[in-house]
């Protein structure tokens, strides 16, 4: 999804129609250490050592790249920031097949 760097839309703060700027900003999600069922909190309790089959937690074979990843498109958080009054807003999450690219103008 290629996106221009700037467009005229409503801003919630000025409440009117201002050129904004376009951003495109990653949603940062990431796996807490802290989650149940985590890897850190098994090793934690103190599973995974020891003597015999490790289980869950032992050696795995290398996963083939094809298996790795499973979703074929990204969610990206689009960022619009007012000229006039400075504020930004965020449009939330959307599937996008190839978004991150602002047009040069």
């Amino acid at each position: 999804m290629k996106l221009p760097k700037k467009t005229k839309r409503l801003c919630p703060y000025c409440k009117k129609k201002t050129d904004q700027k376009i951003k495109v900003v990653g949603t940062g999600f990431q796996r807490g250490t802290l989650t149940r069922g985590s890897i850190s909190r098994a090793k934690l309790r103190g599973l995974g050592n020891g003597i015999g089959n490790k289980g869950k937690w032992g050696s795995k074979p290398a996963v083939s790249k094809f298996k790795r990843k499973s979703k074929t498109t990204k969610k990206t958080n689009i960022m619009y920031t007012c000229e006039v009054c400075g504020k930004s807003k965020y449009r939330l999450a959307k599937r996008n097949k190839r978004a991150g690219k602002v047009i040069q103008e």
